[in-house]
């Protein structure tokens, strides 16, 4: 018990230090231990992405190590992918991401996919210019109770109303949520069009997606 601890510290720490070569070698430790999948996922690589989050959305680290740890979490999460198949371990859910129609900006809506990614949610990333009916047609083949929009345009908000108008329309508003986001966004304009959700940062909006998923 003490070396399964001590094994999945060091992978949480060498997460958060985004040293991808660690984490290949502490995973591949942890494995030849026989410790289960899903305790490396949940006490090892998503314990150091949470402390990641923590400190980004606090300003005690920025977005080149962000990034960093993030190609750790991938890299860690290939070694696993294999047994958390064969363990049948569920994810948290899934999650569609896109920027709005007439938004090429990807920055942000990127960094928030490797959050939630690191959080063990399920991520399609559709990519930047996506309209209406393509987040929802998404939402349904992917089975995601998540929609999250992303628009850094002041011109480009009023697109994300018409996703939201559209769950409605469909008949899906028990099943998928909308959440909100982008420089030029408020909590109140969330509100104003009938989104469930905004999120001010890429850790907010972990925070506020984990929250909509308990929810449902």
């Amino acid at each position: 018990m003490e070396l399964t601890m001590e094994i999945l510290e060091r992978i949480a720490k060498s997460l958060m230090a985004g040293d991808d070569t660690k984490i290949v070698d502490e995973v591949t430790q942890a494995m030849d231990e026989g410790i289960a999948a899903a305790e490396i996922l949940d006490n090892g690589l998503i314990a150091g992405m949470n402390v990641v989050g923590v400190k980004f959305r606090d300003h005690q680290m920025f977005l080149p190590e962000v990034l960093l740890s993030a190609r750790a979490m991938t890299a860690g999460v290939a070694l696993l992918k294999p047994l958390l198949i064969a363990e049948n371990v569920p994810s948290r859910g899934k999650v569609v991401l896109g920027s709005v129609q007439g938004d090429l900006h990807d920055i942000g809506k990127n960094l928030v996919g490797i959050m939630l990614e690191g959080a063990g949610f399920e991520v399609v990333d559709l990519g930047i210019d996506v309209p209406p009916e393509r987040f929802i047609d998404a939402a349904i083949s992917e089975d995601a109770s998540v929609v999250g929009l992303s628009s850094l345009l002041t011109t480009t908000m009023e697109i994300m109303k018409g996703v939201v108008d559209l769950v409605g329309e469909r008949g899906l508003s028990d099943k998928v949520q909308v959440i909100v986001g982008g420089a030029p966004l408020s909590e109140e304009f969330a509100q104003s069009i009938g989104a469930d959700g905004y999120a001010y940062d890429a850790a907010n909006a972990v925070e506020r997606v984990i929250a909509l998923t308990r929810e449902t």
